[in-house]
């Protein structure tokens, strides 16, 4: 199982000069990183992502999509990124950009806009996150959460890009440029329909978008889920468009070029598949190995305490395995050979602990889309165990949750814990993984303590009595977790 890394949040403003006198003043984040840092993350994330993406190549649509994305960015606020347009061959329909201005607009996005305005408006929405820096943003809240507010001197001071990075997770499709808090949504669609109304284009476009996918959510979820997933609705969405619309003038401008044939253009070409498809292919190992065989000492009856470093959790773990900390305050506790490397050279952990902090995005995707909800999510600690499954299984996509597996459970100082068991063919070892995931609310910010207890479902019975008494042993300091 590959492990994801988690990411935290803290509120810093500063002021941005308004864009027009009449609009509304929007307020972003606090950053870590320049201008230039911002476009040497971006470019580096997007040279990784792009060894994953199947990128169209099609020489007419990709000239109409960069046509309209330039005619946006002139009027973007802000710092003069260099905004760079390409089309991703995926039925998704979703688009992203990374910091700095590299955007990616799914071909599935593009067949199911009504107007270029629409796909205009997506676009616009997405400039408007690189113009406010939504993404260092993000990743400098997980910095600081992940390091302790006592670097911040010195990081101003001259930290490096690849430090930061390397501590919340690197480059790539990484989860905290990707993925925003309504509050983030929001300003985009405000920011975004500034730039529409600049660059010609109704702000209106906007909100028709969203109503567009809505529909064809209902027709179609999977084709949308991601969107839906990564651009969670704030409140009131198209009337607090429609509202800022109504502060704007617009100079109507002639469309930059003609929908219909771009989608004939892409009419002709083979199926678009889903990226999710495209990424479990990546992940399956050669199928004509024999299954893997495994083979991990018993864990020891007598058990070692191993303590964080910062006082923030104690655990009990078999004294014949061994301890790997990571970055930040998590920790896996493996026996040998429960760690393994697989064809494409990254390491998997087949058996083994995991324990580490997670802050939840704090989304919900709206009704009718994709998601993963073990929980009703009547309490914070159930919306974020569901984020935190969602999570888990966009970066494992062979596991699913297994049917009637929740569980609540008290801890032995009374806190509130969950309990909900994964499973899957692992594309390591090509055996049934089977995964359990425990998680504990911290307060006050209502953060999660989670744990993943994993082991190949074969022996996964054999291994339950060694980490139940992991987990019971499990103890947690609130205090220095929010220190």
């Amino acid at each position: 199982m590959k492990v994801f890394k988690a990411r935290a949040a803290i509120a810093f403003f500063f002021l941005l000069s308004p864009l027009l006198l009449a609009q509304t003043e929007v307020k972003p984040g606090f950053n870590l990183f320049s201008v230039e840092q911002d476009i040497e993350v971006g470019r580096q994330s997007a040279r990784e992502a792009e060894g994953q993406l199947p990128l169209l190549r099609d020489e007419s649509v990709e000239e109409y999509v960069d046509q309209i994305g330039s005619r946006l960015a002139q009027h973007a606020p802000g710092a003069r990124f260099p905004y760079d347009f390409k089309v991703v061959n995926a039925s998704d329909v979703n688009a992203f950009a990374l910091p700095g201005g590299f955007m990616y607009i799914n071909r599935g996005l593009i067949e199911a806009v009504e107007s270029e305005g629409e796909l205009a408006g997506v676009m616009a929405h997405e400039i408007a996150h690189v113009a406010l820096r939504h993404g260092t943003n993000q990743a400098s809240k997980a910095y600081l959460a992940q390091a302790g507010l006592g670097v911040l001197g010195g990081l101003l001071g001259g930290g490096s890009t690849s430090q930061i990075m390397g501590l919340i997770g690197g480059f790539g499709l990484n989860a905290v440029f990707l993925k925003f808090s309504r509050t983030a949504e929001e300003q985009a669609d405000i920011v975004g329909a500034q730039i529409l109304a600049r660059a010609g284009y109704d702000p209106m476009d906007l909100a028709r978008m969203f109503e567009t996918l809505r529909r064809r959510a209902g027709r179609d979820p999977g084709k949308v889920e991601q969107f839906f997933s990564s651009h969670p609705s704030p409140a009131n969405r198209s009337a607090r468009i429609q509202r800022e619309a109504s502060l704007l003038q617009v100079s109507p401008l002639e469309p930059v070029g003609d929908l219909a044939t771009v989608k004939n253009d892409l009419a002709e070409l083979p199926s678009a598949r889903p990226l999710r498809e495209l990424a479990q292919e990546r992940s399956q190992p050669d199928r004509r190995r024999e299954p893997g065989r495994i083979v991990v000492e018993a864990p020891s009856r007598r058990f070692r305490t191993y303590e964080e470093p910062s006082g923030f959790f104690t655990i009990s773990y078999p004294e014949n395995w061994q301890v790997f900390e990571g970055n930040g305050p998590g920790v896996t506790i493996a026996p040998r050979n429960g760690i393994i490397e697989h064809g494409n050279g990254q390491e998997s952990i087949v058996y083994g602990v995991v324990v580490n902090h997670y802050d939840p995005f704090g989304t919900v995707p709206p009704e009718g889309s994709f998601s993963i909800r073990p929980f009703p999510g009547r309490t914070p600690l159930e919306e974020a165990t569901n984020d935190l499954i969602t999570q888990i299984i966009e970066s494992n996509p062979h596991l699913r949750m297994v049917r009637r597996s929740e569980k609540r459970v008290r801890t032995s100082d009374g806190a509130e814990a969950l309990l909900v068991a994964l499973s899957g063919r692992s594309p390591a070892t090509l055996l049934e993984e089977r995964v359990m995931v425990y998680s504990r609310e911290l307060q006050p910010d209502q953060h999660v303590l989670y744990s993943l207890l994993i082991a190949p479902g074969r022996d996964f019975r054999q291994l339950e009595g060694t980490f139940n008494q992991m987990i019971t042993s499990l103890r947690v300091d609130d205090a220095v977790a929010h220190r």
